[in-house]
């Protein structure tokens, strides 16, 4: 540990350490085996659960240009449809299902829940034959995949402190993208090896094969995950643990009861709400193309299916470590600084897809270079975690609302696939919306940062920084333990 603390005497490997510095020296052994545990039953499930819904999620794409288009004779815009359909859904599920994940009693076991039906909606599409069929299935799984991104960020919210949440949501949102781009390998080695097996086409087992890999992540949700802290303790936690859990987060976390009328109005009545919302529906808006490479791909005969399905995968991979160590960076540097980097990466690239006449290396470089962007959406909601950290109920109204709005306007606010891969009405507005998240992102961190008060809780008395859970005990006060590192904060 003395090599770590010489390190960091210089600032830049400081920031090197910190990335990977989960288990600060200053920890007692207690609080760094409390935290083991919490990584192991938090990150295990939700990294899978994550990366099961992007699989699910992604893998119609695949399919798409895999032969199902041909096969069910789906064509003109029905690939958007099937998208909009799972989005409409996805809309409605978000205020009421991430609410109930809101309550203690519920929160361990929604999750995994919902990773079972997302499995037996996967199964249920190898076997379509019509589009409409999509249509159903797609908007079911939409409905019920609606409380795991927010539902998630509230479950490490509540257990993790500012520091130790930035590292952690990281690591857990490269699940979205390493599932996204292993849909691509799978529907690749499925169409080059199962194609006709059994009578099915390639794309078929596609949906057999996400499907097999989903269900068992269920009864691993159902064995360890924790729910808030708040909820009733799990098996592999002891009394005291539990407790320790409690105690070392009581000096800035609220801990609350769920979403209830007073939590509306005090949201409503407050910033965060105003500034969220808008600033979630111009990112999201922004990075709408980067999900139809393929599509491109697919207009050019220069490409095999297999490659069609495969390069796409880049711009995961990209992703998935833009997002890692933007987030987990953003828990040891300026914010602000991260976030003038990822609007850069939806930026230059949207402005070389507008003039869209380039060599196809530069248009490659576009869709690459753009996973940088990606970085956005997990920093974006750990601020959210960390400046509403004393109401758990607040952040999860706020949260789904920034999901709702968000994708209701992703849901009409598209490029038609009609206009594939040009889309010369899709491009420009991509430049302008990236260009407004960036403003208004920057802006709200301003604000909050100046006026700290302006959302604190003046409303609701359920709210607190104390806890009484299911199992009767009762705890409160202050920590005597100190955590160096906001005792390091106040001194800059």
């Amino acid at each position: 540990m003395g090599f770590i603390k010489d390190a960091r005497k210089n600032k830049i490997v400081d920031v090197i350490v910190d990335v990977f510095d989960w288990y600060p020296a200053h920890y007692s052994q207690k609080e760094t085996k409390l935290l083991r545990k919490l990584d192991i039953n938090i990150l295990i499930f939700a990294c899978l659960s994550f990366f099961c819904k992007y699989l699910d999620q992604t893998n119609i794409t695949n399919a798409y240009v895999s032969g199902m288009k041909e096969d069910i004779k789906a064509g003109g815009n029905d690939l958007n449809y099937f998208n909009v359909a799972y989005y409409t859904a996805y809309v409605i599920g978000q205020v009421p299902l991430i609410s109930l994940q809101s309550k203690p009693a519920l929160a361990p076991w929604l999750l995994p829940s919902m990773e079972i039906i997302w499995a037996i909606l996967t199964f249920c599409q190898a076997r379509v034959s019509k589009p409409w069929h999509l249509y159903v299935l797609r908007a079911l799984l939409g409905f019920f995949s609606a409380p795991s991104f927010g539902g998630t960020h509230l479950v490490l919210g509540s257990w993790y402190r500012k520091e130790e949440l930035f590292k952690r949501a990281g690591v857990w949102f490269t699940g979205n993208f390493i599932g996204s781009a292993i849909g691509g390998y799978i529907q690749a080695a499925a169409y080059k090896n199962l194609n006709s097996i059994h009578g099915l086409a390639g794309w078929r087992w596609l949906f057999i094969l996400t499907g097999a890999i989903t269900l068992p992540v269920s009864f691993i949700g159902f064995a360890l995950f924790p729910g808030l802290i708040n909820s009733k303790r799990r098996w592999w936690f002891t009394e005291e643990e539990h407790e320790l859990a409690v105690t070392r987060l009581t000096h800035d976390h609220g801990i609350d009861n769920g979403v209830n009328l007073q939590t509306i109005k005090d949201v409503l009545r407050k910033p965060m709400i105003w500034i969220c919302v808008p600033s979630y529906i111009c990112l999201v808006l922004a990075s709408y193309w980067t999900g139809y490479m393929s599509l491109w791909l697919k207009t050019d005969t220069n490409y095999s299916v297999e490659l069609i399905n495969v390069l796409p995968t880049f711009v995961y991979i990209v992703s998935a470590l833009s997002s890692w160590i933007g987030t987990t960076l953003a828990g040891a540097i300026n914010i602000p600084s991260l976030w003038t980097l990822q609007a850069f990466g939806m930026i230059f690239p949207a402005i070389l897809m507008c003039i869209w006449n380039i060599p196809n290396g530069l248009k490659f470089f576009a869709f690459y270079f753009s996973g940088i962007s990606q970085m956005g959406s997990p920093i974006f909601y750990s601020w959210i975690n960390t400046t509403l950290r004393s109401s758990p109920a607040e952040r999860s109204l706020i949260i789904s609302s920034c999901m709702t709005m968000g994708y209701c306007f992703y849901i009409w606010v598209n490029m038609s696939l009609r206009s594939a891969p040009e889309w010369r009405h899709g491009y420009p507005p991509t430049v302008v919306f990236a260009f407004v998240q960036y403003i208004l992102v920057l802006f709200g961190m301003w604000y909050m940062n100046r006026n700290p008060a302006a959302q604190e809780n003046l409303g609701n008395p359920d709210i607190g920084l104390s806890y009484s859970g299911p199992e009767e005990s009762s705890i409160s006060g202050k920590d005597e333990n100190i955590d160096p590192l906001l005792e390091r904060e106040a001194e800059q």
